[in-house]
């Protein structure tokens, strides 16, 4: 059953203002890279230095995405290597949002194969590392490969109940992402019946923490409803998360549009500096509000995240998107040198994450 609405006050009120970004290593080709046994020692001290400079910018939480692939086929050691990754992100005070499924994935065509364990291929320039990815612009559905089949869907939902379970009362994971971005690749009607099972599975496990599945097409404009697997997840959610990486007024109108709500609210994807989603106006209307935000990158590295997704350069080829300043990286904060993409930029977060943490010691005295 959803949390009331004084539950989740209570819990989200009891914490300091959330504010981090979505993690891989810079070393990480993609999430296969991350959590698989090939090559994770070295990652890990990657992932150590980054977190270092992550706490030193004023962040204190992190979004991570599973991988059902390592899972299946290095079950005991990635739960190891999971545990491993939790306890390093608590040594420098970061808590993890775990998102359990997610419909941001691939397309079928031009020989896209089920992601394998093993060494990760990559290609340059390009956002993800893919020349055929998830982010171009889509014009089929698209397999979410493992709840698409029938063996596989049922080991999919063991591993997210395995691993709520294992960790429903670790104060290590913060929030349960249920669904990345539900219905994307035109998934909708494929992934409303998934959606509601994850749901029901991840409350089954009774975990201490809240869930939350972030509405990712929502307009400013109120008259424009959601599609109804987003307005399941909405439902659905303990605290509510969206996805934006539109400019600063449109934010402004989602978020008044997702305050009737009335529970706390995330951004779980933010910052695309090509289309006018930055630091300088964003940063500072999420800490005035209180929304926990989680912007998408931290270092610069294999997947590439600082370039264009490929669909906007393919919106702005064909003439229907041309209001796009490519001179800007897209995503990530950091160079591979740990020198900021920008230093002002920076500035601004570490300030108002001082005044958040002022604002914290201020309301315990």
């Amino acid at each position: 059953m959803r949390w009331t609405l004084e539950k989740i006050w209570e819990w989200y009120d009891a914490r300091p203002w959330l504010r981090g970004c979505n993690y891989m290593s810079a070393d990480c080709a993609n999430r296969v890279d991350q959590w698989q046994a090939l090559g994770f020692e070295e990652r890990l001290e990657t992932t150590e230095r980054e977190l270092a400079l992550m706490q030193e910018t004023g962040f204190n939480t992190v979004r991570l995405i599973l991988e059902f692939v390592v899972w299946k086929e290095e079950h005991d050691s990635f739960l190891e290597r999971f545990d491993r990754y939790l306890s390093l992100c608590a040594k420098y005070g970061i808590s993890c949002m775990v998102t359990l499924a997610n419909d941001c994935m691939p397309p079928k065509n031009d020989g896209w194969k089920m992601p394998q364990v093993g060494e990760q291929s990559y290609d340059w320039g390009y956002h993800g590392g893919r020349k055929r990815s998830q982010h171009g612009v889509c014009t089929e559905t698209s397999p979410h490969f493992y709840l698409d089949d029938p063996i596989l869907r049922e080991e999919y939902f063991e591993m997210v109940k395995e691993i709520v379970t294992l960790y429903r009362d670790d104060e290590r994971v913060c929030i349960w992402d249920v669904y990345n971005e539900p219905g994307n690749r035109m998934r909708d009607a494929l992934t409303l019946p998934n959606l509601k099972r994850m749901f029901e599975v991840v409350r089954a496990c009774n975990p201490t923490q809240p869930l939350t599945c972030a509405v990712w097409r929502m307009k400013g404009d109120e008259s424009i409803p959601l599609p109804e697997v987003e307005q399941y997840a909405l439902d659905q959610s303990d605290i509510i998360s969206y996805h934006c990486y539109k400019e600063y007024n449109e934010h402004i109108k989602i978020i008044k549009r997702l305050k009737k709500e009335g529970r706390p609210i995330l951004n779980t994807e933010w910052l695309a500096r090509c289309t006018h989603n930055d630091v300088f106006s964003l940063f500072p209307l999420f800490y005035l509000e209180k929304i926990g935000c989680y912007n998408w990158g931290f270092v610069a590295g294999k997947y590439q995240t600082y370039e264009p997704w490929e669909s906007t350069w393919t919106r702005y080829n064909n003439g229907s998107d041309t209001d796009v300043d490519f001179t800007k990286w897209f995503h990530d904060l950091y160079r591979p040198s740990h020198h900021p993409y920008d230093p002002k930029e920076i500035e601004v977060i570490r300030q108002f994450c001082s005044l958040a943490d002022r604002d914290v010691a201020n309301a315990s005295k």
